[in-house]
């Protein structure tokens, strides 16, 4: 089992290691084994549950990564997709300045919650629609305004997702996703889209 310890410890730092990256074998109590004894020894930091972290150093201690990052990880240790929905889509685009308890995706995976250097992810199981998206801005935009409701969208909020659109390269895939997202949405949106056009 001494491809464990190499591949841990050869992992680039930052890099979010599960039981299963580390070996190829089903034994996982021995991987969990090793990988806990590199734990002891300050090579990884557990950071959850068969969850660690090849650590990254700064002056100021380690560099965590953010929880989007490690959403990502388990949805590629999965084969999942996920994208970020409600408070946390919100607070990504910056329409919220809240930093969310709970971080919350949707995936094409399994529904669960995950807790991860002290902070909860949950994913809940989404609708292929959900994925359909071309742009990755027009997916969680669609998301973020679902969260925050068709008659709480202010000049605030207005201000902001026009600043997203004109700052997004690709219009013409902005405007594809359209037919993906409800009309009250769509009567935010397309108006932006028209302007940036002229």
């Amino acid at each position: 089992m001494n491809e464990v310890a190499i591949k841990a410890t050869q992992a680039p730092p930052g890099t979010i290691l599960f039981v299963s990256d580390c070996s190829d074998t089903r034994d996982d109590k021995a991987v969990s084994r090793i990988l806990s004894t590199l734990e002891k020894h300050g090579e990884i930091i557990r950071i959850g549950r068969g969850v660690y972290l090849k650590p990254e150093m700064s002056r100021f201690g380690v560099v965590y990564p953010s929880v989007t990052k490690i959403a990502e990880a388990i949805a590629r240790r999965d084969n999942a997709q996920i994208l970020p929905c409600g408070d946390t889509a919100e607070n990504i685009l910056g329409l919220s300045t809240q930093v969310p308890m709970t971080h919350t995706f949707l995936t094409s995976g399994s529904a669960r919650e995950v807790h991860v250097n002290g902070r909860t992810i949950t994913f809940k199981r989404g609708v292929p629609k959900n994925f359909a998206f071309e742009n990755k801005m027009m997916a969680l935009l669609a998301q973020a305004l679902k969260s925050i409701g068709k008659d709480n969208v202010g000049e605030e909020e207005m201000s902001i997702i026009r600043k997203l659109i004109h700052d997004e390269p690709d219009k013409a895939s902005l405007r594809r996703d359209l037919r993906l997202i409800p009309g009250w949405m769509k009567k935010i949106i397309l108006p932006i889209l028209n302007t940036e056009d002229l």
